[in-house]
């Protein structure tokens, strides 16, 4: 069977070439296996036959030779554990590639997410006014420490792994370029990955798809 990805129909300017789906793409494009995507709708998202592929309505969703799985950071690792591209086969590279999907998701994520929904979905509102110096203060915090690891390395461990995959689309949300201008360490690994010719094609497929969605 086909590998199948499920990717939003359309989304709003701001989110396109940011959409989570981009990871599993990114994923599938180093491994050199070749997927479709199914495009949903905000209809389709509620259905029941969705629901039970995806339960939160959410992309993206996998399915391949029987297995279901939904949570981008839970496909990029599985897709790794088939593919030395993005994962080393030793017990020791594996663990250490899982932990820096983990650190990716958990350690810096959630704070970037926090900035994007003051600077977007809750823009001008009162209380960003206080808010936002503290989020943009954690987010700088583990920002330095991702910088102080990464000083002198091209990647998180020896080479692009599934680690670097994650952790480069967790900072290409920062939004505000000045925050990241003060990490040129940083600046540059983004800028690295993000020139690989596997992500290139992943970010094009799902531009495409948008385009032709709205030109259909």
């Amino acid at each position: 069977m086909r590998i199948q990805v499920s990717a939003f129909r359309w989304v709003p300017p701001f989110a396109r070439g940011y959409v989570r789906d981009l990871r599993v793409r990114w994923a599938l494009e180093e491994a050199g296996l070749p997927y479709e995507a199914v495009l949903i709708d905000g209809q389709v998202q509620g259905f029941p036959d969705y629901r039970h592929w995806q339960p939160f309505g959410q992309v993206p969703a996998y399915r391949a030779d029987g297995v279901e799985m939904f949570e981008s950071g839970a496909i990029v690792l599985h897709i790794a554990a088939r593919s030395e591209a993005l994962a080393p086969k030793d017990p020791a590279g594996w663990a250490r590639v899982m932990t820096w999907v983990f650190a990716a998701l958990n350690s810096v994520e959630p704070h970037v997410q926090g900035l994007a929904q003051i600077d977007i979905f809750h823009a001008g509102e009162a209380w960003t006014t206080e808010r936002r110096p503290q989020v943009v203060g954690m987010i700088e915090k583990r920002l330095a420490a991702l910088s102080t690891w990464l000083e002198g390395r091209d990647y998180l461990e020896h080479r692009f792994t599934a680690g670097d995959l994650m952790m480069t689309t967790v900072l290409r949300a920062i939004k505000d370029d000045a925050i990241l201008a003060r990490f040129p360490v940083l600046d540059d690994y983004r800028r690295r990955c993000e020139s690989r010719p596997p992500f290139r094609r992943a970010l094009d497929a799902q531009l495409r798809d948008f385009q032709e969605a709205m030109s259909s």
